[in-house]
């Protein structure tokens, strides 16, 4: 459906990076990707929620609820003591539930989606930001199409996620000319749990979407990786999406 293959990554060696969301799906296939091309990795993983922490070859993993101001200070104090640095944060972590439709919700059920989806994003970049300042370096968000187009049923993740994307936007106004750079990364449907949770409510046309029609993860990995890059840095955008024409020629001059 979308015909979207991984990129060529940049050799990352030297670079440290901290992805949240990192025990499964994108998250965990941007940590493989970086340390494949040497980056030193920081995996924050939510204990429970991705199961135990795994670390591959060139990774650390972490327990990170990005909820929880404790455990943000740890994983950045961990960050800096054991790799003096920090040169990107992605902020992948994220959440869908609940799926259902607006009147039938609690506004108290919208919570946690804003928890993680916006005020996980701040808290993580808040955290990160001496370090990244130190380094010139970048935070990148992950993002969607929902965060400008409304889904049936995603009445937590449409609004949270385009808060996110104001967030993002503010970041790169209000901290411009601290060195650091910001992008939000729209994000196609792509094969992880959470497309597996959009299929089971069948509330809209994503959730119709075949399985094998779904964009691979390491597809969205790759891009997370290219943007960590030297070339990324001459970006100027703020919003970029994997399905820019920029990256399909990447990939088809592989």
């Amino acid at each position: 459906m979308f015909n979207l293959s991984p990129i060529p990554m940049p050799d990352l060696g030297g670079k440290v990076v901290l992805v949240t969301g990192a025990g499964r799906g994108i998250g965990a296939a941007a940590a493989r990707a970086l340390a494949s091309r040497g980056a030193r990795v920081f995996a924050g993983q939510q204990p429970g929620r991705d199961g135990e922490l795994e670390a591959g070859p060139g990774t650390t993993a972490l327990p990170l609820d990005v909820t929880s101001d404790a455990d943000v200070r740890a994983a950045i104090a961990r960050v800096e003591g054991e790799a003096g640095r920090l040169d990107a944060l992605i902020n992948n972590a994220g959440l869908i539930a609940p799926i259902g439709r607006l009147t039938e919700l609690e506004t108290a059920e919208l919570t946690p989606a804003f928890d993680v989806n916006v005020l996980g994003v701040h808290r993580m970049t808040c955290a990160a930001l001496p370090l990244l300042q130190s380094s010139g370096g970048v935070v990148i968000n992950a993002g969607t199409g929902a965060a400008t187009t409304p889904m049936e049923g995603w009445a937590a993740y449409c609004t949270s996620k385009a808060a996110a994307r104001m967030l993002t936007a503010m970041c790169a106004r209000e901290l411009a000319g601290t060195g650091v750079q910001f992008f939000f990364l729209g994000i196609p449907p792509t094969d992880t749990a959470m497309q597996g949770e959009i299929r089971a409510s069948g509330l809209n046309p994503i959730s119709r979407i075949s399985r094998s029609d779904l964009v691979a993860p390491e597809v969205t990995a790759s891009v997370m990786a290219w943007l960590c890059g030297p070339d990324a840095r001459l970006l100027d955008e703020v919003m970029i999406d994997v399905r820019d024409e920029r990256f399909k020629e990447l990939a088809d001059a592989v």
